[in-house]
């Protein structure tokens, strides 16, 4: 990365003290904005991103050449081996849906044939986090840095100076170190690049009115639980940070079957602030800009530092909530049902961005698992479901209980009876059956909206998901003598090759 000038200029306190200026004076015309009906949309709209990460023809991680980022809706994750397929948005409708599954499609079927026709012929896996080493081992490429004059550079993160000024604020005060707080290593690495070891799927769902957006927010949040269990797929760090395991076996049963979220929270967090986690309920939609406001400034950056940033009154405001790392977050601007979502300046529609999710190992299992959140959102509010009385405490544990143990963790539920309930057989009924209604309620028939679904309702049926797939996997290769190192990348190798070949999962 050259423009080191412009991470030093995004440091310093006085760009701090502007940033935060502007930012308040954007989060006090945006309240006035939602409260005078400028961020009621035109109707229900959706939006998926997909990211991904590259391994060469051994299996191992590998960088993406910058050919591959030049389509349109082709975006740079923080690391070099990510990329991130971005979906136009489109009305929650029959049409849309269809079309966006067409595009999505598409768009995975173009980015693997423009790689294969690389000369380095990187491989693009669906995956929540990579395991099999790149050549030089995690750890090298991971804490490869360039120090000069107080600033580090990571030599594997993407050349963007915002990036770079967010790593060295993070690192700056987490005291000079990310640590890995997982089970199995005791690494740290002198930058947040580590936070790359995980890659996430994150459907948005456009709400038509802002005052109806606090009811969809906190049901979301209380659906965490039930829909991550159905989607952990990253129980396995990369082989060589396995630094500190006395019992293989006991690793295998002791690790998360969503490892990407200890992941994530423990690196963001290690600078002592919240930034990423299960955020609270919200009373009114201007919470959602009172959140960012109040939270705590990361890599501050300023709007004509940038070419191209068009005319947006709100540009650090979005820059700010770029580093609101919560599970569930509002996004504001922009209308995909009206056909302004390029418009950031024309007010447009409040979003709900839902975070926990591992990219899933098939492009019809990630739009399964997008089908089920915006399904199951539109039908709690549709069928005016009690779940929002259940107890935020027991929505946060619901969550992070799911997180560790999948699909056999205590979950909490409300009924539509409003009876609490941690019977698994209960609340999965109501998750599918909330779900196609969700989808029906815009226009899709009960057959069409069933077979959406279905990738993942049979991992429900099956009692299968991908990460107890990849720990049987794991447990088999250590039964036969495998060492840890072996049992993990075999089982990686067999992921990746069923992965190519398309299937949903639950064919496996």
């Amino acid at each position: 990365m050259d423009d080191r000038a412009t991470v030093r200029r995004a440091l310093k306190a006085d760009t701090r003290e502007t940033f935060d200026r502007r930012v308040d004076e954007q989060a006090a015309a945006l309240r006035a904005a939602i409260r005078d009906g400028e961020f009621d949309g035109a109707g229900f709209a959706v939006g998926l991103e997909v990211e991904c990460y590259a391994v060469d023809g051994a299996e191992r991680l590998t960088t993406l050449p910058d050919t591959l980022f030049r389509p349109p809706g082709r975006t740079r994750e923080i690391g070099r081996h990510n990329i991130e397929l971005n979906s136009t948005p489109q009305p929650f409708d029959p049409e849309g849906v269809a079309t966006q599954a067409t595009e999505l499609r598409t768009a995975v079927a173009d980015l693997r044939a423009d790689a294969a026709a690389v000369k380095a012929d990187p491989r693009l896996i669906t995956d929540g986090m990579w395991t099999i080493p790149p050549s030089e081992g995690s750890q090298a490429y991971l804490g490869s840095v360039t120090e000069a004059d107080g600033l580090i550079v990571a030599d594997n993160m993407q050349p963007k100076p915002r990036y770079h000024a967010i790593d060295n604020a993070l690192v700056d005060h987490a005291g000079g170190a990310i640590p890995l707080p997982v089970p199995g290593t005791d690494a740290s690495f002198p930058t947040i690049l580590v936070e790359s070891l995980t890659t996430s799927i994150q459907p948005h769902l456009q709400i038509p009115a802002a005052s109806a957006f606090p009811t969809y927010f906190n049901a979301a949040i209380r659906t965490l639980g039930p829909v991550v269990a159905l989607a952990t797929n990253s129980p396995f760090l990369p082989t060589d940070l396995y630094t500190a395991v006395d019992d293989p076996a006991d690793l295998v049963a002791a690790t998360p079957h969503e490892l990407r979220v200890p992941v994530f929270e423990g690196t963001v967090n290690s600078a002592g602030y919240p930034k990423a986690g299960c955020p609270a309920d919200i009373d009114a939609p201007t919470d959602i800009i009172d959140r960012v406001d109040e939270d705590w400034t990361c890599g501050p950056f300023l709007q004509e530092w940038e070419a191209d940033t068009g005319d947006d009154p709100y540009w650090e405001f979005r820059h700010k909530y770029g580093t609101y790392w919560r599970w569930v977050r509002g996004i504001v601007g922009g209308d995909a049902s009206s056909g302004s979502e390029s418009d950031p300046a024309g007010g447009g529609a409040l979003r709900i961005e839902y975070r926990p999710l591992p990219t899933q190992p098939t492009v019809d299992d990630c739009l399964a698992l997008h089908w089920l959140v915006v399904g199951l959102l539109g039908g709690l509010v549709a069928a005016d479901h009690p779940l929002t009385a259940l107890p935020w405490e027991a929505a946060e544990t619901s969550f992070y209980n799911a997180v560790d143990d999948g699909l056999d963790a205590e979950l909490h539920w409300m009924t539509a009876d409003g009876e609490k309930t941690t019977d698994h057989d209960v609340i999965y009924s109501e998750v599918f059956a909330l779900a196609e209604r969700g989808l029906r309620e815009q226009g899709l028939d009960e057959r069409d909206a069933a077979d959406r679904l279905a990738p993942i309702r049979d991992r429900w049926e099956q009692a299968m998901t991908p990460s107890r797939w990849k720990k049987d996997r794991v447990r088999e290769g250590l039964a036969n003598g495998e060492s840890l190192t072996a049992a993990i990348e075999s089982m990686q190798r067999e992921y990746n090759r069923l992965s190519r070949q398309g299937e949903p999962f639950a064919d496996w």
